[in-house]
């Protein structure tokens, strides 16, 4: 038994306008969800994109945002052009000329690229090619195994992981890693299967190197728990 990933989840001022944004982006269909609003996965073994509410100002740069995939170069200016109408802009964040990926902001300053046609990396996987995150080597790892998905990548302190049936990449780009400022708008929601042993699973996780928090888990909530590199996740219990 293992966790899968059921959420990418954005911490949003505007939640609902948010959610607009990214389902207008990606062509997925919106959907009610208990605590905000959510986008639905293109396939059931997907993952779904939960907006919800915080009040909690964005500080620097996030540690994680999703890199967007393009067959064709014109594919790349279709989406840039997309998002720029519905409320995203171009930023700048240290990127050189020369790279071919495309830099912006959505309308609650979350960061994403949109990568230019041929990517190899990308090649196998979706729309949302990679969540792309600053992170150690060693986080690399206890994800492969939170999650169950190998190693793609596992250079110069780099890692990679997609699921064994594909999709998108989880990346983490080694050292030097910035320092965490404050609750991270970007995080992973897990869940179990029904009928597993949720306080088992929680052990196994703070046996590959997670640490409980003291919020979350009460009332049958979800638990939220910290990485090896300190950001935040949650554990859905069993439905």
């Amino acid at each position: 038994m293992s966790s899968r990933l059921f959420a990418i989840c954005f911490h949003a001022t505007r939640p609902s306008d948010l959610a607009r944004f990214w389902s207008g982006v990606l062509g997925r269909e919106l959907a009610d969800d208990p605590d905000g609003v959510a986008i639905l996965p293109p396939d059931p073994g997907g993952f779904r994109i939960r907006f919800l509410p915080s009040q909690e100002p964005k500080l620097g740069q996030n540690r994680a945002h999703f890199d967007l995939t393009s067959a064709l170069p014109e594919d790349q200016q279709r989406t840039v052009a997309r998002a720029l109408a519905l409320g995203g802009q171009h930023i700048d964040v240290g990127q050189l000329p020369e790279e071919g990926h495309v830099v912006l902001a959505d309308p609650d300053g979350n960061e994403f690229c949109v990568c230019e046609a041929g990517n190899a990396f990308l090649a196998d996987t979706g729309f949302i090619g990679a969540l792309s995150c600053d992170g150690t080597q060693a986080v690399g790892y206890f994800w492969s195994e939170a999650l169950r998905w190998p190693l793609v990548w596992d250079q110069d302190q780099e890692t990679a992981i997609q699921s064994p049936d594909g999709g998108t990449k989880i990346t983490w780009g080694g050292p030097p890693v910035a320092p965490k400022t404050g609750t991270n708008r970007l995080y992973l929601e897990l869940a179990i299967p029904a009928h597993a042993d949720w306080e088992a699973e929680v052990d196994r996780l703070i046996s590959l190197g997670a640490k409980r928090t003291d919020a979350g888990g009460a009332g049958g909530g979800p638990m939220l728990m910290l990485d090896p590199d300190g950001n935040e996740f949650s554990v859905r219990r069993p439905r």
